[in-house]
């Protein structure tokens, strides 16, 4: 017996220990639908004819993975034979627990097509809703995900054309390394996929420690009631998008604890969990499952700018299709909150509405009043000993003014819940509250009573749920100077000091830089100022630079470059009443905008010519048409340029032209905001504690291996301001965790890219070959091969992560292209392309025809493909290139041409089609092209 299957029998019998019914006779498509007719009646108390189970599977039979989700959650219409209704459903769908479990294994679905045999499948009354994939223990488990994902795609597999179509979650495991993922259609992977093959999730307990054996994992996991809950209460249908989603642990553990305080009326309590980790998800999934509890008049998800407002509604309507409407103003929320329909259940709004809802003293009030019409809050009278529940987002920048105690003033049977990902603690309070004579720093805790559940920025890096941070602080150290704060042996600590660059030399290193940081602008950056006037300022500037570098080389590219910060709201346009239009929205807007919100009292008119110019320059540059007076759709369309820049751009001719490189702000997107084409955040203004935080967690969102860290390039100087906010927003344990947050020094990296070229040039010369690229084809054997994917595979994975450092030093720069020139690294991608695509194909056989080693080997693509060079970059090098066999003259050789073609991944698609282009060119002349 091999030990996969000494694996597979375990697991069995671990799942009939939890009181699974194991039924070795279902081995086949045949048995496997009697069984699922037996348990179809007997759940339905109904019997059916052959003919009828025969119209029956066809209509529940589809290849779309969706459909199938809802409709094993949701009540069913099917016509007898004799045309009598009958209404069905597949499962239990209100106490999931009360399914039929039971537990198949070596399935084979037995069509023509179909040779594949599946370990084991775990079916809820009939239907197969989970499969396990089992691997011995030296098989790395990604190779069982690629597997599943290869049966999925291969015709006559099943999973289209049977009833594998209901399949919900696939687990793999080796034993001892388990995951999980939910099924998709579309799921695959592919050499130069935008994304990486994600989300793929762990088990972990509620202090995110990992559950890796599979024994432990079946115990946390697979226990009826509980894997019931993960597919009835913790999957979430993405409408907008027809996808399955899983929610994470620490998100389950969230919710769990919220509706657990609702349900035993336990208090008030916040949610700690980083940014970027899914706190829409997290709210929108607790918000949701309230809605059935009747003790509950409302759920209020509170947020405090109107663009997340926006936001919010969209993500929740995303996940569930109209599930929350639009409060337009005061009114409408003040309406759908005296609603008693379902459908307002769940409202989203701003406290800055609700706030006003409940102001006696405001404008609105006041002409309410004077028309003998009741106030909002007189119509909200009745609410206040209606039990209500406000979940607020980024509760560390909300929750300490007036709006927050109306709140609690007037709602008599309250629960309040945050979700925050960077706490305010006793340090980084600004918020004084003043008791009798005594005045106290109000923190979070305060405000929510008791911390629910955890999950730090130092558990997300962990977990490869966010990235790690690059810093570069870039300024002039000049003499020592006397720290008057610290002593030691009685002597002043002396430490250097930093003179901060002038504008024009931060503009210049941005230029010089900026390439570098986001891989040949693969990824766009926001550069972070400290007013409106530097914001203004610096546009300027950069205008100047690139026209001065323009002027001198003709081939320079200049970035592009908008701006955004709010405008002055007293001088926008009036109506014919003499209205400012949309003063309430630019006020609302600026509420969390405080250096907006004070620059904008000096000298308004100024700055409103400068951002009517800053529109209007955006207007010409993408061909839009925006007005300052219309703000907020200029607003909304920046945001959406950053969260589409995408390369390559074979669908968008006019490429580059469309997309943002560098967005200039002053408070504006540096929270809530999230864009995974973002990569590099430049900071020209003092940040602090969880200020810092959030500016910092821009950068840092997954994308795939092309995007190993977030990029700061720091203009202030603000080292301890750093470790001070890593410090505090850890969670435990300050040094290891900042050997957590940020990434190896340059010289680290440049150190472990060394040792990787050696191993690699060690391999080659130990097979009697020299160590270049052109030797790769003579390695004999499959061993070798695989042999050298890995080797040079780690090789590019750590030039990858050098490539995107913006402070390596000239000798470092010089020692990595000593170690791989250019030319050579593009023969390696070359050769390492070629020879993963033979493995590739061969990986394609049943794992009894391929070594373990084989079955093993990762190949990862998306590592050579390339921002810079896509199909009109290589048309545009050939239209310049002298297509000689000699290197003599500057331009592009022929060879080059070539090298760079095989070298690139994303352009894969094309190599055969464009390598007999070239050689079809004739030699020592050059082409000029019209393309």
């Amino acid at each position: 017996m091999t030990k996969e299957q000494q694996i597979e029998e375990a697991l069995i019998s671990k799942l009939q220990d939890l009181k699974y019914t194991y039924r070795p006779d279902i081995r086949d498509k045949a048995s496997l639908e009697q069984n699922f007719r037996n348990k179809f009646e007997r759940h339905n108390l109904v019997t059916l004819t052959d003919s009828e189970f025969e119209r029956l599977k066809n209509e529940i039979i589809t290849s779309d993975v969706f459909t199938s989700a809802k409709r094993l959650r949701e009540r069913q219409a099917f016509e007898r034979e004799d045309g009598t209704p009958m209404d069905y459903t597949l499962v239990n769908n209100k106490d999931w627990c009360k399914n039929d479990f039971e537990v198949i294994n070596q399935l084979r679905i037995n069509t023509k097509n179909s040779h594949h045999r599946y370990d084991v499948i775990i079916l809820m009354n009939g239907l197969p809703v989970v499969q396990i994939e089992l691997k011995s223990h030296q098989i790395v488990t990604r190779r069982a995900m690629e597997q599943i994902v290869n049966y999925k795609n291969d015709p006559g597999n099943g999973y289209t054309n049977s009833l594998m179509c209901f399949m919900q979650l696939f687990i793999v495991s080796n034993e001892n390394r388990t995951y999980y993922f939910a099924n998709n259609q579309n799921q695959h992977f592919t050499f130069n996929a935008d994304e990486r093959f994600l989300p793929i999730y762990q088990l972990a307990d509620k202090d995110n420690t990992k559950i890796h054996n599979l024994k432990d994992f079946a115990d946390s996991f697979l226990a009826k009631c509980t894997l019931g809950q993960m597919i009835g209460r913790y999957m979430v249908l993405v409408q907008s998008e027809q996808k399955l989603m899983i929610m994470r642990p620490y998100q389950i553990y969230a919710v769990k604890a919220i509706v657990e305080s609702i349900n035993d009326n336990l208090g008030n309590g916040y949610i700690w969990h980083t940014t970027c980790s899914g706190k829409t998800l997290t709210s929108f999934k607790a918000s949701t499952l309230l809605k059935d509890n009747e003790d509950i008049h409302k759920v209020v998800f509170v947020v405090d700018r109107k663009d997340l407002d926006r936001q919010t509604r969209e993500e929740f309507n995303k996940f569930q299709d109209k599930c929350v409407e639009e409060n337009t103003n005061t009114e409408a929320l003040v309406r759908r909150l005296l609603s008693d329909s379902k459908k307002d259940k769940v409202i989203v709004t701003t406290i800055q509405k609700l706030g006003l809802a409940l102001d006696e003293t405001s404008e609105k009030a006041k002409q309410q009043q004077e028309k003998g019409k009741l106030t909002y809050k007189q119509r909200l009278e009745h609410l206040r000993d209606k039990r209500m529940v406000f979940i607020f987002d980024e509760c560390h920048r909300s929750q300490f003014g007036e709006n927050h105690g109306a709140i609690k003033a007037f709602f008599n049977n309250h629960q309040l819940f945050g979700f925050t990902g960077t706490p305010i603690f006793d340090e980084n309070s600004s918020f004084k509250r003043i008791d009798g004579t005594t005045a106290y720093n109000v923190t979070t805790l305060d405000v929510f009573e008791q911390p629910l559940h955890e999950y730090t920025i130092t558990n997300a890096i962990h977990d490869r749920n966010v990235l790690s941070f690059h810093i570069d602080y870039f300024g002039k150290e000049t003499k020592a100077i006397t720290d008057s704060n610290e002593e030691t042996d009685n002597k002043k600590k002396k430490k250097p000091r930093r003179e901060l660059p002038p504008p024009e030399a931060v503009v210049k290193a941005i230029l010089d830089k900026h390439d570098q940081a986001t891989d040949y602008r693969r990824f766009n950056s926001i550069f972070a100022t400290s007013k409106i006037d530097s914001a203004i300022e610096y546009i300027k500037l950069f205008e100047e630079q690139q026209a001065e570098r323009l002027a001198r080389d003709e081939d320079y590219r200049p970035l592009n470059i908008a701006c955004v910060f709010s405008p002055p709201a007293q001088t926008l346009a009036k109506d014919k009443d003499g209205n400012a239009k949309n003063v309430k929205d630019i006020k609302q807007l600026q509420d969390d905008l405080k250096q907006e919100q004070e620059d904008n009292k000096n000298n308004p008119e100024e700055k409103k010519a400068a951002l009517i110019n800053i529109i209007s320059g955006y207007n010409k540059q993408y061909r839009t048409n925006h007005t300052i007076n219309e703000f907020d759709l200029y607003y909304q369309d920046v945001q959406q340029r950053i969260k589409d820049h995408k390369y390559p751009d074979t669908d968008l001719p006019r490429g580059h032209k469309d997309k943002i490189d560098i967005i200039i702000v002053v408070d504006m997107l540096l929270t809530g905001f999230d864009s995974k084409y973002l990569n590099t955040l430049y900071v020209d203004k003092n940040l602090k504690y969880h200020g810092l935080i959030q500016a910092f967690s821009r950068t840092n969102r997954v994308l795939n291996d092309t995007k190993p860290h977030g990029n700061i390039l720091d203009f202030r100087l603000q080292e301890d301001d750093v470790d001070t906010a890593i410090a505090k927003f850890s969670g435990s344990g300050e040094e290891a965790n900042k050997d957590v947050w940020l990434v190896d020094p340059a010289p680290v990296v440049v150190e472990q890219f060394k040792e990787a070229v050696d191993e690699l040039e060690n391999f080659m010369v130990k097979h009697g070959l020299t160590a270049t690229p052109d030797q790769v084809p003579n390695l004999k054997g499959e061993a070798a091969k695989i042999d050298f994917v890995s080797h040079f595979k780690k090789v590019q994975k750590l030039k990858t992560k050098i490539d995107q450092y913006t402070d390596l030093s000239e000798d470092d720069a010089n020692i990595i292209n000593l170690l791989m020139p250019i030319d050579k690294q593009r023969g390696f991608k070359g050769a390492y392309l070629e020879t993963a695509i033979e493995l590739k194909s061969l990986q394609k056989k049943s794992s009894e025809e391929i070594s373990q080693e084989l079955q093993q080997l990762d190949l990862e693509l998306v590592l050579f493909s390339s921002a810079l060079i896509d199909y009109d970059y290589i048309m545009a090098l050939i239209a310049r290139s002298t297509m000689t066999t000699s290197t003599r003259k500057k331009t592009v050789t022929r060879e080059e041409v070539i090298d760079i073609i095989k070298s690139n991944a994303n352009i894969m698609d094309d190599h055969e089609t464009m390598l007999a282009y070239v050689d079809s060119l004739p030699v020592g002349r050059k082409r000029s092209m019209n393309w």
